[in-house]
């Protein structure tokens, strides 16, 4: 009884769930799933309202079945101190190469950011020799237009002095006249 117990059990284990919940929700598929099994048969149980019922019968035990569910592991294989060597060596040998491209991969991101600030450097050079231009032009620019502001403002000094004379000139010519 409880070998039959047991052997149900597993059989229930080896049954997945969503197969046996399909053959109950779709009983015409399920006539076809029905007695595959080689240690057991499932029969179905006339229909109900509140489901599906099924009777599993499990057969009996027989030797060759137990021989068949025995698995055996494979031999193991004898390991000579010359296969370990050659297994540590090939470990060795892929942690070196990994290695290896770890730094490469890590001067490749190092001349490149290298390179990145040197470009950075050099647009920021070059933007600074062209804003100093541009401030020099400028400059000029302004110092031309003051001097020549200057100059206006020289020349119309000049021209109302000469105007005062005249008309200082003009005033005593004209006194001289009328004394």
């Amino acid at each position: 009884m409880a070998k039959t117990a047991i052997a149900y059990k597993e059989k229930m284990k080896e049954i997945s769930v969503l197969s046996f919940i399909c053959s109950c929700l779709y009983p015409e598929t399920q006539k076809n799933i029905m007695g595959d099994f080689e240690d057991m048969d499932i029969k179905p149980i006339n229909k109900r309202a509140s489901g599906q019922a099924f009777e599993v019968i499990l057969k009996p035990t027989s030797p060759v079945s137990d021989a068949a569910h025995c698995v055996t592991t494979p031999p193991k294989r004898d390991v000579s101190l010359e296969d370990i060597q050659k297994k540590l060596e090939a470990a060795e040998e892929r942690r070196r190469s990994q290695e290896a491209q770890v730094l490469r991969a890590l001067a490749e991101k190092r001349d490149h950011e290298r390179d990145v600030l040197l470009k950075a450097m050099e647009e920021n050079s070059a933007f600074s020799r062209m804003a100093e231009e541009k401030l020099l032009v400028k400059m000029e620019h302004i110092e031309e237009n003051r001097q020549a502001y200057l100059a206006a403002i020289m020349e119309r000094l000049q021209e109302r002095e000469r105007h005062a004379q005249e008309v200082r000139r003009n005033k005593e010519l004209r006194e001289e006249v009328t004394a």
